[in-house]
């Protein structure tokens, strides 16, 4: 006859068998080395802003049209001797912008403007060779965590689509004979509203990465909604704002309209719609295109205010600092678009405000991140 077993007697024995729940399982079966990566995209994020303001110089300078053609490969070689020199200023000569603008310009003149426009380029490879070489190590290391390679590769793809869209823009001025100086303001806001779309992503993923996974899967719990919905809806405004301020320095609007907040001593600029067909008013009047950009930036200063105040209702303490800074930012970026304005935009102010407006778009992002993924705070708040 068997033997009665006692109710409890091998619940040791049950215990002692279970498996143990691991901390820290969510990320390490996610994998990958985040830490690296996040550094080598921090990489490629400042050298994106490097290229912007060597953009931005290069156009301030006139110098865009200097190189006549695009070779993506062997391009990357400048002249080497006065031959050389000679036939690069020869392609130069034989284009609209020389022969209307510049018929004064001799070799060394030439030289200056060829030399923003060749770094320019550079820096474009430098970065599509950076982004190359780090995402190959990573890839044959197998660092990239799981659901992270097609974010890496779109980050690639948008900079080869930027540098065909560069040369795209060049294009529209490298002309003979059609009285163009300078390249369409339109490719030149689709070349810039690119780069602030790949260093919003780059930003966005330098974010995600900064925190564990399990981290990010706790706070989206705590999403502030209202919050996420109003740093959206102010990034969209802001982007905008950055595509009419190419428009206007596409075609150096700034330069034209000098007094402020009228416009040749009244509201609405005079000669608004001067241009045949009406709608290239909208791309190419110098008075109607700073006018959309001074109302755009009126419109987003009063929105900035409003998500400012309801920032501040955040029940994070990181979160509002993050929406004071967007703030301060918006602030100084209004002073800086009027001073601007009122020195007729020589180059060192214009550069610090398109420099400004970088940082500008990584705040607004950094408070969207937040107000997605918020920071819960101690009990003493820290």
């Amino acid at each position: 006859m068997a033997e009665k077993r006692k109710l409890f007697e091998d619940v040791g024995g049950a215990q002692a068998t279970r498996p143990v729940a691991q901390p820290g399982a969510i990320d390490r079966g996610r994998g990958g080395a985040r830490g690296p990566i996040r550094v080598w995209l921090m990489i490629l994020f400042a050298l994106v802003f490097v290229m912007i303001a060597v953009g931005g110089a290069t156009r301030l300078t006139d110098s865009g049209l200097s190189i006549t053609e695009w070779r993506p490969f062997t391009g990357a070689m400048p002249p080497l001797n006065e031959a050389d020199w000679e036939e690069e200023f020869a392609k130069y000569q034989a284009i609209d912008e020389f022969q209307i603008q510049n018929d004064w310009m001799q070799l060394s003149d030439f030289k200056k403007i060829y030399w923003w426009e060749w770094g320019h380029r550079q820096l474009g490879r430098v970065i599509g060779l950076v982004w190359a070489l780090g995402f190959l190590w990573f890839l044959l290391r197998r660092q990239i965590p799981t659901g992270w390679s097609g974010r890496l590769v779109f980050v690639g793809a948008l900079g080869g689509a930027q540098g065909a869209i560069g040369w795209w823009m060049v294009a529209s001025g490298v002309t003979t004979g059609e009285a163009t100086t300078d390249v369409a303001s339109y490719r030149l806001a689709t070349h810039l509203g690119l780069a602030f779309v790949i260093l919003g992503f780059i930003t966005w993923y330098v974010l995600l990465l900064g925190r564990p996974e399990r981290d990010l899967m706790q706070a989206r719990r705590a999403k502030e909604r209202k919050h996420y919905g109003l740093a959206t809806g102010m990034l969209h405004l802001a982007f905008i704002q950055i595509l009419l301020g190419a428009l206007v320095a596409g075609i150096d609007a700034g330069r034209y309209f000098v007094d402020w907040p009228l416009m040749q001593g009244q509201f609405f600029p005079p000669d608004a719609f001067s241009i045949t067909p009406g709608w290239r008013n909208f791309f190419e009047n110098p008075g109607l295109v700073q006018f959309m950009h001074r109302m755009t930036g009126y419109l987003l200063a009063i929105f900035g205010v409003v998500v400012w105040l309801r920032g501040r209702r955040s029940a994070h303490p990181q979160t509002r600092f993050a929406f004071n800074a967007v703030f301060a930012a918006l602030a100084l970026q209004v002073v800086l678009g009027i001073t601007t304005v009122l020195y007729a935009a020589p180059v060192h102010i214009a550069l610090a405000h398109q420099a400004l407006a970088v940082v500008l778009w990584v705040l607004i992002l950094r408070a969207r991140f937040l107000s997605a993924y918020p920071v819960a705070a101690t009990i003493r708040g820290k």
